[in-house]
């Protein structure tokens, strides 16, 4: 390998996927503009609902064409023009002149990175502002207001330095101190990290941004804990969390470990639009449906597949750690680890891009259990009204490109979710 070009084969893979994407991006856009309604939704969507999805769809396809252009080029000039070298020299330049010694990579790396993370958001601020305050709020759905908008990214960039810069460290120090078998090691951090975050999120980060308040008692309450406890789901709180606060896209999730199950309900979800009101038998379809995923063990099996491809990357890592042909191709006369480890995710994106498509595929055929399962409660008419309620408030694709549909959506088009509820086992 040590004649590899590896920035070009980084370089030519890029724009192989990003004109498959393109390719992919076209075919939804035309799909998108066939205005027939599926035979399975007929008669329960109304034409001017189905207008209102397929331009919400039009207008976000045709942001997308622009935004995933803007992200090739700006990924290729990083690339070609070795601005990441340049990064790493500012940072060099800048550890330097406030006269730190001792653990000089360490503390370059975080520099690194806090320069690539405020490049990265300036550059990508213009979209992510036009996706919430034009298309979003063309479509109804924007709540955030400007000044909250900018509040949640400084608290987004202030979390993130706050929880990745000890781990940046703890990382670096890691490999320095285990040598050529720190993949383990790593692996075994890395999946501290993992669990302590899934239990501090919903208890001390997302309360950052919403407010949990209990589910009032009354019939949904009574009706969901009957739910639970007719299938032994462990529930201990439920909430709801005021979504409204920043769009109307309506959602319910559990999380929680063990005997600690918690159930959160958007806002959105128990008060949706009065010409698609979702009843609270429907409410409790859709939490059948997420049970599914508890009873079927997604969640676990998932975070074990995170944790085989984790310990497969460290491993590989830890043979190009040293391949000193990986740093100097991308213009680096060191070798920094942090920058080598950014260096061979660039290098196995081929293997990336293949596992997604299979980690999607996974994902649908979870979903389509999870609505088994939910039928197997009796929930089957309940959960196909649930589906379309949200599907229309959520103003989805009715008729997604099938190509389109099967490298990208982690959930299954909604027209193939009801023809599955609807047949006969």
């Amino acid at each position: 390998m040590a004649d590899t070009p590896f920035k070009e084969y980084v370089l030519a893979f890029s724009w192989v996927i990003y004109l498959w994407s393109t390719y992919l991006n076209y075919r939804q856009h035309v799909a998108l503009q066939d205005p027939r309604i599926p035979a399975a939704m007929k008669e329960v969507i109304e034409p001017k609902s189905s207008a209102k999805a397929r331009e919400y769809g039009l207008d976000k396809s045709r942001f997308a064409f622009l935004s995933d252009a803007f992200e090739q080029i700006q990924s290729t000039a990083f690339i070609h023009y070795d601005i990441l070298p340049l990064l790493w020299a500012w940072a060099g330049q800048a550890v330097e002149r406030a006269g730190y010694d001792g653990y000089y990579e360490i503390t370059q790396s975080v520099v690194f990175v806090i320069l690539l993370s405020v490049l990265g958001t300036v550059l990508n601020l213009p979209f992510s502002v036009y996706r919430t305050f034009v298309i979003e709020e063309k479509h109804g759905f924007n709540k955030v207001s400007p000044c909250l908008f900018f509040m949640d990214m400084v608290k987004e960039q202030v979390l993130s330095a706050v929880i990745g810069i000890p781990v940046i460290i703890t990382f670096l120090k890691i490999i320095a101190w285990a040598g050529k078998d720190f993949y383990f090691f790593i692996w075994v951090f890395m999946l501290v990290v993992q669990l302590i975050m899934i239990l501090v999120y919903p208890t001390f980060i997302q309360p950052l941004f919403n407010t949990f308040t209990p589910l009032p008692e009354g019939s949904l309450r009574t009706k969901i804990n009957a739910l639970a406890a007719r299938v032994h789901f462990p529930l201990k709180k439920l909430f709801v969390i005021d979504g409204s606060k920043r769009n109307s896209h309506s959602n319910a999730y559990f999380y929680g470990f063990g005997e600690h199950k918690r159930i959160v309900l958007f806002d959105t979800l128990l008060d949706q639009k009065k010409d698609h009101p979702m009843t609270e038998d429907e409410v409790c379809a859709v939490l059948a449906h997420e049970i599914g995923h508890w009873q079927h063990n997604h969640v676990f099996r998932t975070l074990i597949t995170i944790q085989l491809h984790l310990f497969c990357i460290f491993y590989f890592f830890s043979v190009f750690i040293d391949h000193d042909p990986l740093y100097r191709s991308f213009g680096f006369d060191t070798r920094p680890v942090l920058i080598g480890f950014t260096l061979f995710q660039y290098v196995i994106s081929p293997l990336e891009t293949v596992l997604q498509f299979l980690q999607n595929a996974v994902s649908r055929k979870n979903e389509f259990q999870a609505d088994q399962y939910a039928k197997g409660l009796g929930y089957t008419e309940l959960l196909k009204a649930a589906l379309v309620k949200l599907h229309v408030e959520n103003k989805g694709t009715l008729n997604p490109d099938r190509w389109y549909s099967a490298w990208h959506y982690s959930h299954p088009p909604i027209v193939e979710r009801l023809d599955a509820l609807g047949k006969t086992e």
